[in-house]
């Protein structure tokens, strides 16, 4: 122990010492308000973290501002989110948004390229963006009385930003290096890249944010510049700020630099739902590799099209049960016990705007193959549609969402990070006011029942990677 807590930063370690003393130490030694009487088992309760005070505007024109104010550093962290990701684009522009993403650095009617970057780097920040499904964000993280240049600089690129042919050019061959890098180049990239697009039969989440490489190398400036004038719109996004800042000043910033930008009519963004399936879907991947690798999901909704939310909040317990830490199902039985896996997890989204997966991954461990570890798999879904999950089980995932939470809250980006999410899946940053409270509410029996409802061999899609010896040249 002595050897653990000399890892921990001193801020973490006294906040441990003090949670413990507050929380655990009481319950430990018995005490109660008589000490004549002899103490009541204690009824597991959730510890609740106390979140910073949120402060939410809007201004005429649709532009939403949230504002958390965390007085702990003299630091704060701008992020706006624009609601546009690769789940809005048709067929024959996937990427796009990920281009544009790029081409937002490259100058605006004020700024030559690349001086946004050198702007906040003068100024002691750091700068960033990334595309994902539902969305774009961009943001700058520096010392909180930088915050009106965040303002300055993100009204005039929503507006004026430069598409300059030249540049263009350059950033679209570093985007398609990008995807040979990350994804034509490694064969478990390339291979979860088709699993997407088998689980998902009609949804855009089956295109890859990157795009693809047929659609990226046919891109062209004007088709980019029209997606930045369609969807880069007040009404279509979101700032969030988090950090030592005051909220009403933030506000009154937001209406001298954004309030005179006019808003836009918007397209209906394509739908993400997911029709039913009729069948298991399964594919076979041969690729120069390594190590053979096993992919497997189920369509299950999120908590914005599952009917009854209370159903995603049990999927997610049921994730949580599976693959929470090494003393989760998944790590204890198939890595440690059985070794049929050298690595396996479980993932599934909460807080995404359509549908969902609840997937499985895998490498089989040496001496098993990919037929042994996805058999493990189901075997470990099977206990979950016939035993109820323990109480103590239920309890130890539980008291990890809760340390996962309170971990969060020691990061102004983290804490930016998630409400910007909830926003932009069309949820309500609020959520998280009663996220805790629904999970405690979950009960081994509805556990059991969203596993028999959803893991079903008619929702289930099934990629394996093969490795092959690559053909050396003469």
């Amino acid at each position: 122990m002595q050897i653990l807590l000399s890892f921990l930063p001193k801020r973490t370690l006294l906040f441990s010492i003090f949670f413990f003393a507050c929380y655990f130490l009481p319950m430990t030694l018995g005490w109660s308000e008589v000490a004549t009487t002899p103490a009541p088992k204690p009824t597991p309760q959730l510890f609740k973290p106390t979140q910073p005070p949120t402060r939410e505007f809007q201004l005429s024109n649709g532009l939403k501002l949230i504002v958390r104010e965390d007085h702990r550093a003299p630091v704060a962290i701008f992020q706006i989110w624009y609601r546009v990701g690769s789940s809005y684009e048709p067929l024959g522009l996937t990427g796009i948004s990920h281009i544009l993403e790029h081409m937002m650095f490259k100058g605006t009617n004020r700024l030559k390229p690349g001086e946004f970057s050198r702007r906040v780097a003068e100024y002691g920040g750091v700068e960033n963006a990334s595309t994902t499904r539902d969305y774009t964000v961009y943001y700058e993280l520096w010392e909180a009385s930088r915050m009106p240049i965040s303002f300055e600089l993100e009204a005039n690129r929503m507006q004026h930003a430069a598409f300059i042919a030249q540049e263009y050019n350059k950033e679209l061959n570093v985007v398609m290096e990008e995807r040979r890098m990350r994804t034509d180049d490694d064969p478990q990239a390339k291979t979860y890249e088709r699993f997407m697009k088998a689980a998902y039969v009609v949804s855009p989440y089956q295109q890859p944010v990157i795009g693809w490489m047929e659609d990226i190398s046919r891109m062209n400036l004007e088709k980019v510049k029209l997606w930045y004038q369609t969807w880069y719109a007040p009404n279509n996004a979101t700032i969030v700020i988090v950090g030592d800042v005051k909220a009403e000043a933030m506000a009154a910033l937001a209406q001298r630099y954004f309030g005179a930008i006019p808003a836009k009519k918007l397209p209906e963004p394509p739908s993400v739902r997911e029709i039913d399936t009729l069948g298991e879907r399964r594919l076979q991947i041969q690729l120069p590799a390594k190590l053979p690798t096993l992919f497997m999901a189920y369509n299950v909704p999120s908590l914005v099209t599952a009917k009854d939310p209370a159903e995603a909040y049990a999927l997610r317990m049921l994730a949580g049960i599976l693959d929470s830490g090494h003393s989760a199902r998944i790590e204890t039985q198939l890595v440690r016990k059985q070794q049929i896996a050298a690595s396996a997890g479980v993932d599934y989204s909460l807080f995404i705007r359509g549908d969902s997966l609840l997937t499985f991954s895998g490498i089989p461990n040496n001496g098993h193959s990919l037929a042994e570890l996805e058999r493990a798999y189901l075997d470990q879904m099977q206990q979950l549609k016939t035993t109820l999950v323990q109480t103590n089980e239920m309890e130890r995932v539980k008291a990890q969402v809760v340390s996962s939470l309170i971990y969060q809250q020691d990061s102004i980006t983290s804490q930016a990070q998630l409400l910007g999410q909830l926003e932009s899946a069309g949820l309500s940053w609020r959520v998280l006011n009663h996220y805790l409270e629904n999970l405690q509410k979950v009960t081994p029996e509805q556990i059991q029942q969203v596993a028999q409802k959803y893991l079903t061999p008619d929702r289930l899609t099934v990629t394996s990677l093969e490795p092959i010896t690559s053909i050396q040249p003469k």
